[in-house]
């Protein structure tokens, strides 16, 4: 088994996939690690310098499909990073990716009122 059948194991198919895929995520993907200066930003909170390698969902798109889009939802990260967020074989989001959720909570969900899910 290669390394994309092994990954294609762990991780589910979403029914997102394709919104990736477009001209609109990858504009926002590059201006999100512009934006955050091609750094992981959960190591530069400790003046640490590592490269972002993913521009991660802080709310997950499967719950969220309206914050898709919405780059104050959206962080740079390394991979080592991103899997601390959420647990890649079931998507629960750990307790780390929880405080970032609460850190980012209310600029996230401006101007979306009672959208926001409890």
């Amino acid at each position: 088994m290669n390394k994309s059948e092994r990954s294609k194991d762990i991780r589910k198919e979403g029914k997102f996939d394709t919104w990736y895929k477009t001209k609109k995520w990858q504009k926002l993907r590059r201006y999100v690690l512009m934006r955050d200066k091609y750094l992981c930003q959960l190591e530069v909170r400790y003046g640490k310098r590592i490269d972002a390698e993913v521009v991660h969902h802080i709310f997950p798109v499967e719950e969220y499909p309206e914050l898709f889009f919405n780059a104050d939802n959206l962080i740079s990260l390394s991979k080592k990073a991103h899997n601390k967020m959420h647990d890649r074989m079931t998507d629960e989001i750990t307790p780390e990716g929880r405080r970032l959720q609460e850190k980012v909570r209310k600029k996230v969900f401006v101007g979306y009122g009672e959208g926001e899910k409890t």
